[in-house]
């Protein structure tokens, strides 16, 4: 199943909507504060959020004080309960075929999503158009180190160089997801105008661990990866 219609499953999105309900994935403890860590001061900014979801990250960005953040998702069921903000426009768009005007935004985010994307390439390109000079591109995706193994295997790094999709048991059977190395990512930005801004790796404390036990297996191997890069004049 594909990025685009994975959301829009009912089995896939009661799986979801209960993971994030009950704390058990990622995005609190470890995603969320990586992510803001890295992001510029949202104040005067005109904003793309780039699979926004429900909307947690398109309101922190209002909230802080974007003048305008459009939000795109594909998923006609998250948008339905995206969370609603005078300064938040929502547009349900396929990020593959996605087209906007050149130059209208200062900051493009996306949040755990680009892992579903086949074609990487082409929407960097497409962001480098999108953001005004000194834009800035801030993404989180799971990390090359998960995605690698052609068979899933949990803490065992293989297939490493072999880029390209992946099927994955996640609520539901055969979800794709396309492995890239970080070098290839990298270079992608590179080629595209961005230079790279920081690169982070969040993996839990060990209090966070105490905490939820659940978080131990990403003790062993960074689960996520976050790059932040500026768009060159």
């Amino acid at each position: 199943m594909k990025g685009a219609d994975l959301y829009d499953d009912p089995d896939f999105l009661a799986g979801y909507q209960r993971l994030r309900r009950e704390g058990l994935g990622l995005n609190d403890e470890l995603e969320i504060p990586a992510m803001a860590a890295l992001l510029p001061p949202a104040a005067g900014l005109r904003v793309l959020d780039l699979g926004c979801g429900e909307g947690g990250l398109a309101q922190r960005l209002a909230v802080g004080g974007a003048v305008g953040v459009l939000a795109v998702d594909a998923s006609a069921a998250m948008l339905a309960t995206a969370v609603r903000h005078p300064r938040i426009r929502y547009r349900q768009s396929d990020l593959a075929t996605l087209e906007l005007t050149p130059e209208s935004f200062d900051l493009a985010v996306s949040s755990l999503v680009l892992h579903y994307l086949e074609d990487f390439d082409g929407l960097v390109g497409r962001i480098s158009r999108w953001l005004a000079p000194g834009g800035r591109f801030v993404f989180s995706v799971e990390h090359p180190v998960v995605t690698a193994p052609l068979e899933a295997a949990d803490g065992r790094l293989d297939d490493y160089a072999d880029e390209g999709p992946r099927q994955r048991k996640w609520f539901v059977d055969e979800v794709t997801k396309y492995h890239r190395t970080v070098s290839s990512m990298v270079g992608t930005l590179r080629r595209h105008r961005f230079q790279l801004a920081a690169v982070e790796e969040p993996q839990p404390s060990e209090e966070q661990v105490r905490r939820k036990p659940h978080l131990s297996i990403h003790r062993r191997r960074p689960p996520l990866l976050l790059i932040s890069a500026g768009l060159q004049s």
